[in-house]
């Protein structure tokens, strides 16, 4: 049996290839956006994937603020900080946020679906959220993703 025929090869930072990636959020639902930006950013939906290389696509979301979210969510979802002060628990609704900042929404949505380490928040990195339909990396020429072709 000829074992050099079954290497598993791993990737690492010289081998991967990553691309630019555009994802387009309006009227679609923020967890399953969410959810499928997550898997494209770790790169699981690529044949190389490593678990612990950033072996994930660069991911531009534009118009974040048109995302969708289901029954009462706008009011009754919570998001919580702390200001580091005894009582210093403060809440904000979704509504509120979005109304603040509405790119916020979908990157607190997505860093909640990537890994809680040093790799997690360099994979946060390459992703680019904006309220609009303009975005600032025209020079990368990114592909345009359907998300519904996503499995």
């Amino acid at each position: 049996m000829d074992t050099l025929s079954y290497k598993t090869v791993s990737a690492n930072k010289a081998t991967v290839q990553k691309q630019w990636v555009l994802i387009d959020a309006e009227g679609q639902t923020l967890g399953r956006l969410a959810s499928k930006v997550a898997i494209i950013l770790r790169g699981k939906n690529k044949p190389n994937f490593t678990p612990h290389v950033d072996c994930g696509d660069n991911v531009i979301v534009i118009n974040a603020e048109k995302v969708h979210l289901s029954g009462n969510k706008w009011e009754e979802k919570t998001y919580v900080r702390h200001t580091g002060y005894p009582g210093g628990q403060r809440f904000t609704t979704a509504n509120q946020l979005k109304a603040k900042n509405p790119a916020s929404v979908v990157e607190r949505a997505v860093k909640g679906m990537l890994p809680k380490n040093k790799l997690g928040a360099e994979l946060f990195r390459n992703l680019k959220v904006y309220a609009g339909a303009e975005h600032n990396q025209e020079a990368q020429k990114p592909t345009t993703i359907i998300l519904k072709d996503l499995k």
